[in-house]
């Protein structure tokens, strides 16, 4: 772990986010290891933060409840419980509470049971100190704008081509051309995907290309705003009507009179609300809390959930005749592990925007780099390679500006998400005896197993392990089996050079004479 702390000469304390969020933000640290604990309370301090700290599941949950910390750092292996265990246990009492996730190196993380209980992003040991900070203020800053439980979105302009925010994919194609389709009638349309997808995306390519984009696209986030609160949210209130109501306010149904209301995260809807929300889709009348008649509005609904609304339904927590009325046009956007012909567009993007946002100029991702992050599942989806990516940048320091696969940080995956590179390389059809014979070519030595016997992921990532295979080669040929010059050429470091050689059971001593090269 880094253990060296930030000079306290570049680290200012985050006041604009204190501002935000109204007081001094808290951060709880889960983490059972003192000196992990350590380290990650001193980082959170220099940067302005409070620190509460729990060194079990249990003191984390009564933390919680007491203190209601702004963000929580959680360690997957805790004495009492699994981590998962308590990031469930942490959703149930707060669902925007964001939780960051701290995973040991050479432990097996899933994410995507991370993403499904609600992890905002997480970090890998031994981590950077800068790395953490990033993280931290981006998921701050994120839970910040949703404090704003309902805003006015700026739709930028050619927000109607997803093509140039989300991928020139097929399916992106088919959304395409189904979002200029719907996008000319006042049908309802229900968005849903996994977290991450785009689906607010797709609402501002609706609105964008509607008959509508001239007014306002008003958002709700219907997951974070309280029970109580929801329904003055939505519809608004008269002064005096409940305690606390100083003046009059409209709701989001008034703002957004004449243009698009998007209702995200519709399945958290109370139930109790439900029937209201109906009636005002049906007659186009709000009534404000407190108030004696009702207000003619004229809206256009679109909605989103990462949640399966029939089988809601079936459990009687949706209402099936809103779900109708609210999906009288279903666009449904798949995960990025299936439309990955999206990565060179999205890592591009999120490069160039980076980049602007840092002021540096990393290029693009080396090879294996690139490799990783097509076989990757990408359970957070857009997200999730977005929050990677920008870890990335900020670690990215070489001459060549090039993101490798250690920058790039992504978790030890169990066996079923990443096959053993080793396998790969060395397939048992060729005796391991064998592998230091300089008279092996190079399609024997990395001659694959019968291709029916393979997954289409295994094919890929062993193709992925044959490309590297061969740029090592032909770089170790060039150099001599200078291990060292190998390395600047490829501008990685010494350590990982060696490292791949000895995966791969490639020796240096063989290219001194040049009497090895791949076969042509």
């Amino acid at each position: 772990m880094n253990d060296r702390l930030p000079d306290t000469k570049q680290e200012k304390p985050d006041r604009m986010l204190q501002a935000a969020l109204g007081v001094a933000v808290k951060v709880l640290i889960v983490e059972d290891q003192e000196d992990a604990r350590w380290v990650l309370t001193h980082v959170m301090r220099l940067a302005g933060f409070i620190t509460l700290h729990a060194a079990t599941g249990e003191n984390a949950i009564d933390l919680i409840q007491r203190h209601s910390p702004d963000i929580v750092m959680l360690d997957i292996g805790l004495p009492d419980m699994n981590g998962f265990e308590v990031l469930t246990r942490i959703k149930s009492i707060d669902k925007v509470l964001p939780v960051i996730m701290v995973t040991g190196s050479g432990k097996p993380f899933d994410a995507a049971r991370a993403v499904r209980a609600g992890c905002w992003d997480y970090i890998t040991k031994p981590f950077r100190n800068e790395d953490v900070l990033h993280t931290v203020r981006s998921a701050l800053a994120e839970k910040n704008a949703k404090l704003h439980v309902r805003h006015i979105v700026n739709v930028p302009e050619k927000t109607g081509l997803l093509l140039h925010s989300m991928g020139d994919s097929p399916s992106l194609k088919e959304i395409q051309r189904e979002v200029e389709l719907v996008a000319r009638t006042n049908f309802s349309i229900l968005v849903t995907g996994e977290s991450g997808t785009g689906k607010e995306l797709v609402t501002q390519a609706v609105h964008a290309l509607s008959p509508r984009k001239d007014k306002a696209l008003v958002a709700v986030d219907c997951g974070a705003i309280t029970e109580s609160l929801i329904e003055s949210e939505l519809f608004g209130h008269e002064k005096g009507a409940f305690t606390g109501a100083h003046q009059a306010k409209a709701g989001a149904f008034e703002l957004a009179n004449g243009g698009t209301i998007f209702l995200d995260e519709i399945g958290n809807l109370p139930i109790t609300l439900q029937g209201k929300l109906l009636r005002v889709l049906e007659t186009r009348h709000i009534h404000r809390i407190g108030s004696s008649h009702e207000r003619k509005v004229d809206f256009r609904v679109v909605s989103a959930t990462n949640a399966n609304l029939l089988s809601m339904v079936e459990k009687h927590e949706f209402r099936e005749d809103l779900y109708h009325r609210l999906a009288e046009y279903l666009i449904q956007i798949p995960p990025l592990r299936e439309r990955k012909e999206d990565l060179v567009f999205l890592v591009h993007r999120f490069l160039a925007q980076t980049n602007s946002e840092l002021g540096k100029q990393v290029k693009d991702l080396s090879i294996s780099a690139w490799a990783l992050v097509q076989r990757y599942e990408w359970h957070g989806n857009v997200r999730e390679l977005r929050n990677h990516l920008r870890r990335a940048v900020l670690r990215c320091e070489n001459s060549a500006g090039l993101i490798s696969p250690e920058m790039l940080g992504l978790p030890n995956q169990p066996d079923r998400t990443l096959p053993p590179v080793e396998l790969i390389a060395t397939p048992p059809m060729v005796p391991r005896s064998h592998l230091h014979s300089p008279h092996i070519s190079y399609a024997q030595r990395h001659a694959s197993v019968d291709g029916s016997h393979l997954s289409l992921k295994e094919l890929m990532a062993e193709e992925s392990a044959k490309v590297e295979v061969a740029i090592l080669i032909k770089v170790m040929r060039e150099s001599g089996g200078n291990k060292a010059l190998a390395a600047r050429t490829l501008h990685i470091d010494y350590k990982t050079i060696h490292t791949k050689l000895k995966l791969y059971k490639i020796s240096a001593t063989q290219y001194m004479n040049g009497d090895l090269a791949p076969d042509g």
